[in-house]
C-alpha cells in the first residue's frame, strides 16, 4: 500500500517473536490474552501517554516509552529478537502536537513526511520497522472471532428511517476515510450533523448529541475503501454504546469483517436494553 521494499529480509531460520506496540484501551489486552492461549507471548512496548498502566500486570516482557522515542522502540524490539510487531490500541493523532519530546529518528521520520495524517505517520514507522527486519502483520491476526458480522447485530433492526441514513451515511464516511480524515459521522435525517477529526469517536458522538436538539441520531463508523488490517482498524465496544445513550443516538453501523467488535455480550446487551439498533454493511 506504501510502496516499499523491506531491506533487511526475514530470515526464514529465524523463530517467531512477535512484538506489541500498545496504545490505548482495551485492545492490547485483548490480544495478549488471545496470543497467549494460542501458545504466544509476546513482548510489549507501551507508550508512557497511552497505554493503560494495568498492561504491566499482563505481559512478561514490557518497556515503557515517551509517544517520541521512535529508536528506542525498534532498538528494545531488536534486543528481544521480534521477528512479528503488532499494533494495538488507539494514539491519539493530537499527541503530535503534544509536548512530547520526539528522539532524533522520529525527528528525521517527521521531517521526511509531506503529510502528517495516520496513514503517512503510521506507515512511516513500519517503513523503519521493515528497514530493520521487523514484519508489521495485521492487527486482527489473534482476533479474528471479535470482526463483526454482516447484517442486524442487535435484537431490533435499523427503522426505514434509520437505513435511509445509514445509506446516505455510509457513502460519506468512506469519502472521508478515504481522505484520512476520520472513520465516523453521525447523521440525522440525512444530514451530517458531525464528522470525526482528532477527537475520536466517542467525542464525535457527544458532539453531535450537543448539536441535535433531542432528534435521534444514527451514527456510522466506516473502514477505509482500502483497510490496511495492520493498524487503524475500526473498533467498537461498551464504551460506543453508553457515548450513544448519552447523545440520544439510535441506530450504529458498522463495517463487516473489519470492525472489531469489544464486549459483544456486554455491548449487545446494552444496546438492546436502550432499543439501539446495530448493523453490520459492508463497504
Amino acid at each position: 500500500m506504501f510502496g516499499w521494499q523491506q531491506k533487511t529480509p526475514l530470515d526464514p531460520n529465524r523463530p517467531l517473536k512477535y512484538g506489541l506496540l500498545a496504545g490505548n484501551g482495551r485492545f492490547p489486552f485483548l490480544v495478549l490474552d488471545a496470543a497467549r492461549s494460542q501458545g504466544v507471548e509476546m513482548v510489549v512496548a507501551a507508550i508512557k501517554e497511552e497505554t493503560f498502566p494495568d498492561l504491566s500486570k499482563h505481559a512478561k516482557t514490557i518497556e515503557w516509552m515517551g509517544i517520541g522515542q521512535l529508536g528506542k522502540l525498534i532498538n528494545f524490539f531488536k534486543r528481544e529478537g521480534v521477528t512479528h510487531a503488532l499494533m494495538a490500541g488507539q494514539v491519539k493523532h493530537n499527541q503530535i502536537f503534544s509536548k512530547a519530546i520526539p528522539d532524533f529518528r522520529m525527528v528525521k521520520l517527521l521531517a521526511s513526511l509531506l503529510t502528517k495524517n495516520t496513514n503517512s505517520l503510521i506507515g512511516a514507522v513500519t517503513k523503519e520497522f521493515a528497514n530493520e527486519g521487523i514484519m508489521v502483520i495485521d492487527s486482527t491476526t489473534f482476533l479474528t472471532p471479535l470482526l463483526a458480522t454482516s447484517g442486524a447485530l442487535t435484537l431490533r433492526e435499523p427503522n426505514e428511517k434509520e437505513l435511509a441514513d445509514i445509506s446516505y451515511g455510509v457513502e460519506v464516511a468512506r469519502e472521508i476515510a478515504r481522505l484520512d480524515l476520520g472513520q465516523t459521522i453521525v447523521v440525522c435525517d440525512r444530514a451530517v450533523v458531525a464528522v470525526e477529526a482528532m477527537e475520536g469517536t466517542d467525542q464525535t458522538i457527544l458532539r453531535a448529541g450537543t448539536l441535535s436538539n433531542g432528534r435521534p441520531l444514527t451514527v456510522v463508523k466506516v473502514a477505509k475503501p482500502n483497510q490496511d488490517m495492520r493498524f487503524d482498524v475500526p473498533v467498537v465496544g461498551l464504551p460506543t454504546i453508553e457515548t450513544m445513550i448519552k447523545a440520544r443516538a439510535s441506530s450504529l453501523s458498522i463495517t463487516s469483517q473489519k470492525t472489531l467488535v469489544f464486549d459483544r455480550e456486554e455491548m449487545l446487551a446494552l444496546a438492546n436494553k436502550n432499543n439501539i439498533s446495530i448493523i453490520g454493511t459492508s463497504l
